[in-house]
């Protein structure tokens, strides 16, 4: 018997989960650390040996996943751009925040 697992569409970014997987979503500010989200965009789910492909999305299927933290930040970047001849130069700085939550159930649907 395969693994369970799906592939969901959140805010223009497709992910595969498994479920009790830790994954990280574009952040949110209208959620806590605790609330559960119910991802409803599900392009794909394998379940077992049986798969169901979405034409584009599988009908009733969903994920259900809770969030763990709230705000993750990534590492920051720093951008230096110049141009030599102009004696020119700005540096400009990037921190990218996440949410993190852990994948509860994956619901099959009907596709």
């Amino acid at each position: 018997m395969g693994k369970r697992y799906a592939v969901v569409r959140d805010r223009g970014r497709q992910h595969r989960v498994e479920e009790g997987e830790v994954i990280y979503l574009d952040y949110r500010d209208d959620l806590k650390d605790g609330d559960e989200i119910e991802l409803s965009e599900v392009l794909l789910v394998r379940d077992g040996e049986s798969v169901k492909v979405g034409n584009p999305l599988v009908d009733g299927a969903k994920v259900l996943v809770r969030v763990v933290r709230a705000e993750v930040k990534d590492k920051k970047i720093r951008v230096f751009r110049y141009k030599k001849k102009k004696n020119w130069h700005r540096t400009v700085g990037h921190r990218q925040r996440y949410t993190e939550a852990r994948v509860e159930k994956i619901v099959a649907g009907q596709g």
